[in-house]
């Protein structure tokens, strides 16, 4: 095992990742840009490295500097948690030329299953469903334009190299679709450098369902259930459960199937995610595969009793899988809510500031992932996400009603909060009754 981690980011997953190491006896290393010189991440670990100014482009995102700091601390492993480098494939070819372990898989596997086309291509030799789209590459709008009057619209334009919501245009029509692949690969050259897009069936109504996995070095695979990931904003998540109450156990073992095939496929080591859209039909389509961990990780967490995050770091330490496939039991229902700092009122604008009162909820199945406290400065260069609330219960409709009250208890105040847009959704009667798809925001809070 370790003896010691740097975490190759901020906020709450660093804390996340701290906690973890610390209960597992290692030590850890925190880096940080000159805006989060007082951040939480950086008072819990056991060392600290600033790595340069606030700009994520000159610190959280550069490389180079990250590994010195590893080099420099004597750290055996990096874990790069969410966002950032995590995905960044370079980056973990570079940690392996300094021998230093990058938590997470191969940069052949990260390539093969991040580029969306290529990854659409393995799924469909792998036999796991995928959306009827193109099958390779697209780079000329008049090229899309003719493989989507094969495909039938409306269509998805979606940047091969994307994520985050970033690169994605939906067009009704053949009028509408020259302006929409303009803009979504404009959108892809901007935010990945690369302008490669592929084109699929838009499939309407959908809801967004993600499987968790878990796969060692030895060939071993475990599927921990599904997440509800269909409340967006933008394509950005919002609030997730687990489990999801449209799926049979019969729908939910052909799923978990589908997505240990996927993994396999690949030969994929670490936590992962296989992410299907699920049409009302109950016929559901590879999406994408993240190659990391994610935002909403705790909802499985607390359904399964599994540590994701124990799990990565032993998996990259080259120890097998703590549990089998039959050892697995899903419990109860749990529910994860984002705290964002932003104004639902004026078009969800970020709102930074210093962090004045804060009072926590808790009480059984209560849990608080999150990097603030009372006198902490959000800085404006990151992500507004400030912290997460999950709760877990032994029904659905106990963990909305124990969602509600741990929200009703939750103050926040100096900075502008979306706990208020959160807690309407909660009351929302379609959600109350699990009629969710990807459109509900746009639905039910259209203005």
């Amino acid at each position: 095992m370790f003896e010691k981690i740097l975490i190759a980011n901020r906020g709450e997953i660093a804390v996340r990742i701290i906690r973890a190491c610390r209960e597992m006896g290692i030590k850890t290393v925190a880096v940080y840009s000159e805006a989060d010189r007082e951040a939480l991440h950086t008072q819990l670990a056991d060392e600290a490295v600033c790595i340069g100014p606030a700009a994520a482009a000159e610190s959280y995102l550069s490389a180079e500097r990250i590994l010195s700091a590893c080099m420099a601390t004597g750290a055996q492993a990096i874990h790069p948690g969410f966002g950032f480098l995590s995905e960044n494939s370079r980056f973990a070819e570079m940690c392996g030329k300094c021998n230093i372990t990058f938590i997470g898989p191969s940069p052949e596997v990260m390539d093969k299953m991040g580029n969306k086309s290529q990854a659409r291509r393995t799924m469909m030799e792998a036999k796991v469903p995928v959306v009827p789209g193109t099958k390779e590459a697209v780079y000329e709008a008049a090229e899309g334009e003719r493989q989507a009057e094969k495909i039938g619209y409306p269509v998805m334009i979606k940047a091969s190299s994307g994520g985050g919501g970033k690169g994605m245009r939906v067009a009704k029509s053949r009028e509408e679709f020259q302006e929409a692949f303009q803009l979504a690969q404009m959108e892809s050259q901007r935010a990945f450098g690369d302008r490669t897009m592929y084109i699929e069936k838009f499939v309407e109504e959908p809801r967004h369902v993600e499987i968790q996995i878990l796969a060692d070095k030895y060939g071993h695979v475990v599927q921990l259930g599904e997440r509800d990931c269909s409340i967006q904003r933008h394509h950005q998540k919002v609030l997730e459960e687990s489990p999801c109450c449209a799926l049979t156990p019969k729908l939910r073992k052909k799923m978990g199937e589908a997505a240990v095939r996927a993994v396999k496929a690949v030969g994929y080591e670490s936590a992962g995610t296989i992410e299907f859209l699920l049409d009302k039909h109950g016929n559901f389509y590879f999406m994408e595969m993240n190659t990391r961990i994610q935002v909403e990780h705790p909802v499985t967490e607390m359904v399964s009793g599994v540590d994701l995050i124990r799990e990565q770091i032993c998996i990259a330490a080259g120890e097998p899988l703590s549990v089998k496939q039959e050892d697995i039991t899903l419990t109860g229902h749990a529910i994860e809510c984002r705290i964002n700092a932003e104004d639902p009122r004026n078009h969800f604008r970020p709102c930074p500031g210093t962090v004045e009162d804060l009072h926590f909820p808790g009480g059984c199945g209560v849990r608080m992932d999150t990097a603030v406290y009372s006198g902490y400065e959000i800085p404006p260069y990151y992500d507004s996400m400030i912290a997460k609330v999950i709760v877990h219960d032994r029904t659905r409709q106990e963990a909305i009603a124990k969602m509600r009250s741990t929200l009703g208890e939750l103050v926040i105040t100096g900075v502008t909060t979306n706990v208020d847009f959160l807690y309407d959704i909660l009351y929302q009667e379609d959600f109350c009754s699990g009629r969710i798809t990807t459109d509900f925001i746009e639905k039910h809070f259209a203005g």
